[in-house]
């Protein structure tokens, strides 16, 4: 599976590869994080295994240097579902200190290969309730984000049509051939998009829903880079590309991105979220077993969930600060929606079932 195509995977992620970065630490409001003396092998530098959407202020990455020693060595791993493939194959002997990225569609291959070593890390009482999947605490939550059908306001507007609003509205006839999504096969928003219509179906229902959404003409490409910036009319790069789907699976983020990214900036987001087709992600950061820098790789989960790091991360990833105490930029609370009842599917549900769901998703809507 493909890692959320978020905007900072193409306008602000940096390089692909490994970076050396000035690394990050303990917060204003947080004891500082570790101070690599006490465990590991004395290393200053410790490796975060992330997917090609990491990306962080060099500014707040800094500030971990001066609090806790440590620099941060980024190695960029391709789509979370990659990266988390090549730490599978190096499991025991990993290739960095801790793994960031692997969602709560992905995490129980993680748990279930023994990837990480429990570490309960500092600050972990401010993190948002329901999002702490694992009782050993073998994984730190860090961010969430909705993954939800956005639509082009300018289309639906010209035609004098309601925009959809719940996963019911894409099957009916006014809808038809407006939604494009990502291979739930290949990309992290398919398989989200695909597990919220089974959150809203039910096991029994969802294989019907999609037969009825492949008749009303849903088109289906690999990734979500393509169905957003080319396929999607609504945002700036489907403009660019005179697309014509004004319904596309992305996130509920989006519209104050469309709107920071403009020149000049608009009063209002030209695109918008159905909020009744969302589904919640959360993405995790773990210990790796066999980590060379142990103590490095503490204060570096303590630092993922301090406030600093936290405010960080929406204009930097947008995606949704996992803590309760850390502000949201005011583009987002101005042009965001805010999701008040994302479908969800338990981890362990996930686990069991997935392989089968995609497979029946893709004979229905692939083949």
């Amino acid at each position: 599976m493909n890692t959320t195509k978020k905007y900072a995977a193409t306008a602000l992620a940096a390089a692909l590869g490994v970076t050396v970065l000035a690394g990050c630490g303990g917060s204003d409001d947080d004891t500082p994080a570790g101070s690599g003396t006490s465990e590991g092998s004395g290393s200053k530098t410790v490796t975060l295994v992330t997917h090609d959407s990491f990306n962080a202020s060099e500014d707040v990455l800094k500030q971990f240097t001066e609090e806790s020693g440590y620099t941060v060595e980024l190695l960029k791993s391709g789509d979370a579902g990659a990266a988390l493939n090549q730490e599978i194959l190096t499991k025991g002997s990993p290739r960095g200190d801790v793994f960031f990225g692997v969602d709560n569609t992905l995490l129980s291959r993680a748990l279930d290969n023994g990837l990480f070593t429990a570490y309960e890390a500092k600050g972990l009482d401010r993190v948002a309730e329901g999002t702490e999947q694992d009782e050993e605490h073998r994984v730190t939550p860090v961010d969430t984000g909705d993954i939800c059908v956005n639509y082009d306001k300018k289309y639906f507007a010209e035609k004098k049509l309601d925009p959809p609003r719940t996963f019911e509205d894409l099957v009916r006839p006014e809808y038809k051939n407006l939604l494009v999504t990502e291979n739930a096969a290949n990309s992290s928003p398919g398989l989200g998009f695909l597990l919220g219509t089974i959150a809203s179906q039910g096991e029994d229902g969802y294989q019907d829903y999609w037969k009825k959404l492949k008749a009303n003409g849903v088109k289906v490409v690999d990734g979500w880079e393509q169905a957003y910036n080319e396929e999607f009319s609504g945002s700036a790069g489907g403009k660019k590309a005179k697309a014509d789907r004004p319904l596309v699976v992305s996130y509920a983020s989006s519209p104050p991105v469309e709107v920071l990214y403009a020149d000049p900036r608009p009063e209002e987001a030209p695109t918008g979220v159905s909020t009744g087709t969302c589904f919640r992600q959360t993405e995790y950061a773990g210990l790796l077993k066999g980590a060379k820098n142990e103590a490095g790789g503490k204060a570096l989960l303590d630092f993922l969930i301090s406030r600093t790091f936290q405010e960080d991360v929406p204009l930097n990833m947008f995606v949704n600060p996992v803590v309760t105490d850390a502000k949201l930029p005011e583009i987002f609370t101005e042009f965001g929606e805010t999701v008040e009842k994302p479908a969800t599917v338990a981890p362990e549900k996930i686990a069991a079932n997935r392989e089968q769901w995609v497979q029946a998703w893709h004979s229905i809507a692939v083949k």
